[in-house]
Order: C-alpha cells, then sequence, then structure tokens
C-alpha cells in the first residue's frame, strides 16, 4: 500500500491523464477481448486439449 501511495503521490491518480487517440483504439482493443472470452465461457483455466 505505502509503494502505490507513493507512486500516486509522485505520478498522480490517472484522473487528470489526456485522452488520445492510442486510449480510444486500447479501449476499443479490450473491448472486443472481452467479447471474446464471453463468447469462450468466461473461464480463465479452460480444459486441457488431448
Amino acid at each position: 500500500m505505502k509503494v502505490s501511495q507513493k507512486i500516486c503521490d509522485e505520478h498522480g491518480d490517472g484522473s487528470t491523464a489526456v485522452n488520445t487517440e492510442f486510449d480510444a483504439e486500447a479501449l476499443a482493443g479490450m473491448a472486443a477481448k472481452s467479447e471474446e472470452f464471453a463468447a469462450s465461457g468466461n473461464r480463465v483455466y479452460l480444459p486441457l486439449a488431448d
């Protein structure tokens, strides 16, 4: 917790970050992966293939 607080103190909490074109691309990619994950059954550990 102390390390996390020190990082926030030195670099901010992200609330003042400027949105960029990269952010929109990253969010779109995360949404696509989220849909892919949901389509596969929302399971982190999948059965092993033979």
